[in-house]
């Protein structure tokens, strides 16, 4: 059987090319040809609503469901506790703690200015209405409905609507168990870009959210993106990205491992390695195709390697950084004696994990921080899902008449180099 994953320089014709290929796969994932698949659905909810929401849903959620009502969902904790392999119910609560624990401090309380007749307040309010996609298509994820539900409840949010193909919320006992233990009571067995549509827009029978979270499918994301003028998100989750930057004394066997627990996720997930080690290099290459022989996800894995996977032999570990910073992945893992210098001078990633220990499948599920992590490059700029994401912010200003009076001629004088005469009249009338 021929290499799992392409193993070449970076400087090479292949390195570049599969470079590109990382750097550019956002419009791979998005193409214009889906967009417009996904605007017609869209549209098709906003204008129809109910009717054209349930005829969406029998024909590409293969729902059975007779009514909107129907496809609402009811969760009891300990009917699910039953159905739950022994030790789930203990691992849901370790991970429920661990991100309570990682978000806590980030909750805001606002604060006041008080000073020469003016009183400056930012006010932090919890948004009121929030919808959470928990993708469904491979498999079910508990562990999405933890990372985003909790920092939502620990904002203050009131009402959280949870959203996810029928499918896996009517196979999944440990989506339905967390979703009990979580207290969630508004839940839709609705999938894809139809479900998006609901959440943005409102139906009949579904009222229209503040913002919408959660990661999915790229119907999924395209469909959050073209509803982004109506209501909030929390940004265009690409499929799940992994970047290792490994030297000495990396294990090539463990190194494997955490690329294809990334690989598994999905076809289109990326996954990289940049060494200075040949040796490294090649032996991680053989261990890819030694474990993918006993993987039950082999064919989900070897697609996504194939497509979005390379090890790259670099020049040393300045190269390596700068490429990934490049990059800009949604986790970059760290192995190596280098990982602890290597940390402080990373820029542009998600998450970031530091040590050979330090495995990005524990950001996963129990580190703590949030997995909803910015894809395909945006992690330049965009940030990781937290408390503040469900939060707004706005300010209150009070002037005193002095305080006022005392504005009032600076405020005309700028007001007048913009050319706004009413402003500058405006800002006069308060000259005592």
């Amino acid at each position: 059987m021929s290499q799992p994953v392409v193993v070449a320089t970076s400087g090479s014709r292949a390195g570049r090319r599969a470079l590109a290929r990382l750097v550019g796969r956002g419009a791979t994932v998005l193409t214009a040809q889906l967009r417009e698949r996904v605007a017609k659905l869209v549209r098709q909810v906003e204008q129809g609503g109910d009717g054209k929401l349930l005829a969406l849903s029998r024909r590409l959620d293969h729902s059975t469901a007779t009514s909107i009502a129907a496809l609402a969902q009811r969760v009891v904790e300990e009917d699910e506790r039953r159905l739950v392999a022994a030790g789930f119910p203990e691992a849901v609560e370790r991970a429920i703690a661990a991100v309570e624990r990682y978000h806590r401090p980030q909750v805001g309380a606002g604060y006041t200015l008080d000073e020469d007749g003016v009183e400056l307040t930012e006010v932090v309010e919890p948004l009121r209405r929030v919808g959470i996609y928990v993708p469904g298509g491979r498999a079910s994820y508990p562990s999405t409905l933890i990372m985003t539900a909790v920092p939502a409840q620990l904002a203050g949010v009131a009402e959280i609507v949870v959203m996810s193909p029928p499918s896996a919320i009517r196979s999944s006992a440990p989506l339905r168990y967390t979703l009990a233990r979580l207290g969630i009571t508004e839940i839709w067995g609705l999938g894809g870009a139809h479900a998006i549509a609901a959440l943005a827009y409102g139906t009949e029978s579904i009222r229209r959210v503040d913002k919408i979270v959660g990661p999915g499918s790229s119907w999924v994301t395209a469909a959050k993106q073209l509803v982004s003028d109506r209501v909030g998100i929390d940004g265009l989750a690409g499929p799940s990205e992994l970047v290792v930057i490994a030297s000495a004394p990396a294990s090539a066997a463990t190194v494997a491992a955490d690329l294809l627990a990334q690989a598994e996720h999905d076809p289109l997930a990326a996954v990289a390695l940049l060494t200075p080690d040949r040796d490294l290099a090649h032996d991680v290459a053989r261990e890819l195709g030694h474990q993918l022989a006993n993987l039950p996800t082999e064919e989900t894995a070897r697609a996504a390697l194939r497509r979005f996977g390379v090890i790259l032999i670099v020049a040393d570990l300045a190269e390596a950084l700068t490429l990934a910073e490049d990059l800009a992945p949604e986790h970059l893992q760290l192995v190596g004696e280098a990982a602890e210098g290597l940390a402080e001078r990373v820029h542009s990633a998600g998450a970031v994990f530091v040590g050979a220990a330090s495995g990005e499948v524990f950001g996963d599920y129990l580190a703590g921080p949030s997995h909803v992590l910015p894809t395909c490059g945006t992690a330049r700029f965009a940030s990781a899902l937290g408390v503040a994401d469900f939060q707004r912010r706005s300010h209150r200003i009070r002037l005193s008449s002095e305080a006022a009076s005392r504005r009032a001629a600076a405020t005309a004088i700028l007001a007048t180099a913009e050319g706004l005469p009413a402003h500058a009249a405006a800002a006069r009338r308060r000259l005592q």
